[in-house]
């Protein structure tokens, strides 16, 4: 269901200022934190994107919902679809429901508790399949073949695409000086629209990808100028398992991103630091932005950098060093 990208298929910064206007009505402009310990730690300053207060938990919101609301009438009616572990299925479940349309969501066997409860929770038919991307694709396909329901991939589709670039479009809007933005990566929806916006807005601004070691095909990807496809990932970070889609990285590569990548334990340390000193509940995922930060002290010292803080939808018993934090 992964087809290289023609010039056409590819979102243009245009695309993020329609989604800008579209979802206005529907998504929550996020506050920017700011924490003085953690410029102390990182020689830098720190700008906080906080996309885990996003409705749903995420800024997969962003997307979905521009997906959901940009599609024809006579589409919408037949209802959305996608393949999700969790955050974007749930952003898809609640945009679909701003617009009284059905959704539909194939979800793999062992996916985050929490993730699973906020897509059933927003209403969504949920489809159970095998723990493998050949098995949700395969679902996807008969669903559509048997519903007629309109496919919204998770991070590939260009209006999610353009959609995600709007987080970095408000936090230029606010800081339109940064020397840096850091922005996790999977599949690279995030990503790619970030780029777009940073392209058009901050086009000396540098932007970093964090991805966990443990999934690290697109920093090998970039490297190497060729898609990484076949991988398996093992790291804490859920929600940065996929591996990069193809606009994605037709779009990452044009965007002269670099990536650094980070271990599973630099990640626990850095979610918790941000749990200590911002007093926010991230997700792993979220906390490899951080993470990246203080691996590359010297790189950003002295520079002002904005971080996305991609998700806050939690499995608190999965996480290692809870049950050391005590009851409190």
């Amino acid at each position: 269901m992964s087809h290289p990208p023609s010039a056409a298929a590819l979102p243009e910064f245009a695309a993020v200022l329609d989604a800008a206007a579209r979802i206005a009505p529907h998504a929550r402009l996020t506050p920017i934190l700011r924490d003085e310990a953690l410029d102390a730690l990182s020689g830098a300053t720190l700008y906080f994107k906080a996309e885990h207060l996003q409705r749903g938990g995420a800024f997969k919101f962003r997307g979905a919902c521009n997906a959901a609301w940009a599609l024809p009438d006579e589409l919408a009616a037949r209802g959305v679809l996608t393949h999700s572990s969790g955050n974007h299925g749930a952003a898809l479940a609640l945009a679909a429901a701003s617009r009284g349309i059905a959704a539909h969501v194939v979800v793999p066997d062992g996916a985050v508790r929490t993730k699973l409860a906020l897509i059933e929770a927003a209403g969504a038919h949920v489809h159970r399949c095998a723990p493998t991307l050949a098995a949700r694709e395969t679902a996807c396909v008969e669903l559509m073949q048997t519903l007629g329901t309109t496919l919204i991939h998770p991070y590939e589709n260009p209006q999610v695409i353009a959609g995600q670039g709007t987080v970095a479009l408000e936090l230029l809007h606010a800081l339109p000086d940064l020397d840096a933005l850091v922005v996790p990566i999977g599949g690279g929806g995030l990503a790619a629209g970030s780029a777009l916006s940073l392209q058009a807005l901050a086009p000396r601004c540098e932007l970093v990808l964090a991805e966990p070691a443990g999934a690290s095909d697109a920093a090998q990807s970039l490297r190497s100028g060729a898609r990484v496809t076949a991988f398996t990932p093992h790291t804490i970070c859920d929600g940065l398992r996929a591996g990069i889609g193809a606009p994605n990285f037709a779009l990452l590569r044009a965007a002269g991103a670099g990536v650094i990548t980070v271990d599973d334990a630099e990640t626990r340390a850095a979610m918790r630091l941000l749990w200590q000193h911002l007093k926010q509940t991230v997700e792993p995922s979220s906390a490899t932005v951080l993470a990246a930060v203080l691996q590359q002290r010297a790189r950003f010292a002295g520079h002002r950098v904005g971080l996305i803080l991609s998700g806050g939808n939690v499995d608190l018993d999965a996480i290692a060093f809870c049950a050391r934090c005590g009851a409190g």
